[in-house]
């Protein structure tokens, strides 16, 4: 049984482990920006977006134990034995799929090395095995060891893209460095892993797989609408243009992912929520988190500009702080849509699809400049925060249990 003083305690170790690990991802970017040219950045950005959205299916799994686990915790062993019996299937398959769309992502992205995108293939084994660990971990309140896997992910991130950086500042390197590095959370989620591997189970995987899909399918829709911006920018600007826009995302996804935790430690709170306060709070959070993050980049535009690559992207300070709002707004679109998932609601997805559709149409259709395009990600963004917001079918509590 959770405590009241659990929520705290577990908020407060998760919110500096994912600070630690935002850091290190955030600090391979910078590091990244600063040893390649602004082209070749552009092309491992828009890899790190790619890789991005391949994880969906990690968190998906992620999402649909933790959720299980809160609603149902009876059944929790049958629960964590039907997830890993699952997780590793469910990663070769998403792997292969990725690796084997290098024939078609490879000239969308004008990469010179279809090895890279066939290396983010790669990456994403380690990292669903890495999302089951993580759910049962979050589901059970086992914040030491949740901790420990988000620390080691950003830490195999940093360590490793880096090392391979100076090894070869290339694309395909860098992923090849990120595959290593994500060995890492899996090592430190596997105290919860081992303990469920083989066995019997009482329950039948297929509703959780069901669930784990539709997760991963809204999860898609959202990191593709979130990561779309950068694909637009390397397929649309040339080349020194979109290595500009990247610089100007790293402040984005720095925006996006800071209040993360929110999300994190109330995602069983919200799964067993009744009515709307637990959302409420962790609204005010995201909010409050986004706002000063948006006010501190506008006033320290010099500071903003060192952290995200240096003098060699001076062309876009005074627009730093367009980029920090609109992953703010994404943050709030991505707290509720995990709020979406807590309670067993998937019909989100399609809003974000639309979201995504309308952005690609207005960056394509009005042939938009570096500004048009990060001011049209805060309009969308926006859009789709106060549809979801207040939405009555989506602020539906009574999710089913199975």
């Amino acid at each position: 049984m959770t405590t009241p003083r659990a929520p705290l305690t577990g908020g407060a170790l998760i919110a500096g482990a994912m600070m630690i690990s935002n850091v290190a991802v955030y600090g391979f970017s910078v590091a990244a920006a600063r040893m390649l040219l602004p082209a070749e950045l552009g092309a491992v950005t828009a890899l790190l977006g790619l890789l991005l959205m391949g994880s969906v299916l990690s968190l998906g799994l992620q999402a649909a134990t933790a959720r299980r686990i809160a609603v149902d915790p009876d059944h929790r062993d049958d629960i964590c034995r039907t997830t890993v019996r699952v997780v590793l299937v469910a990663g070769c398959l998403m792997g292969a799929i990725v690796a084997a769309s290098t024939f078609v992502l490879s000239p969308a992205l004008k990469l010179r090395s279809p090895w890279a995108v066939v290396m983010c293939g790669v990456v994403l084994v380690p990292l669903t095995v890495m999302g089951a660990a993580a759910g049962i971990a979050q589901g059970t309140g086992r914040w030491r060891t949740l901790a420990a896997i988000y620390v080691a992910n950003g830490a195999g991130r940093f360590v490793g893209g880096v090392v391979a950086l100076m090894i070869n500042p290339s694309a395909p390197s860098a992923m090849i460095g990120i595959a290593v590095g994500a060995l890492l959370p899996v090592l430190a989620g596997w105290p919860v892993l081992r303990g469920h591997v083989g066995g019997s189970t009482q329950i039948s995987s297929r509703p959780f797989v069901r669930e784990a899909v539709l997760g991963s399918h809204t999860l898609l829709a959202f990191f593709v609408l979130s990561n779309l911006d950068v694909l637009i920018a390397r397929n649309l600007f040339e080349e020194h243009t979109s290595g500009l826009y990247a610089a100007g995302v790293i402040l984005a996804k720095a925006a996006l992912f800071t209040p993360q935790f929110v999300s994190v430690v109330l995602f069983p709170d919200l799964a067993r929520a009744t009515d709307r306060s637990t959302r409420t709070r962790a609204l005010v959070a995201v909010a409050g988190i986004g706002a000063v993050t948006v006010l501190g980049t506008f006033a320290l535009s010099s500071v903003a500009l060192a952290l995200v690559g240096g003098d060699q992207y001076a062309a876009i300070q005074d627009r730093l702080w367009l980029f920090a709002l609109s992953g703010a707004m994404l943050s709030i679109v991505h707290l509720l849509v995990f709020d979406a998932l807590a309670r067993h609601r998937h019909g989100v997805g399609l809003a974000l699809w639309l979201g995504s559709t309308a952005l690609l149409a207005a960056a394509y259709g009005l042939d938009v400049d570096l500004t048009g395009l990060v001011v049209t990600v805060i309009a969308v963004a926006t859009a789709l925060a106060t549809w979801t917001g207040l939405n009555p079918r989506i602020l539906r509590g009574d999710a089913p249990v199975s």
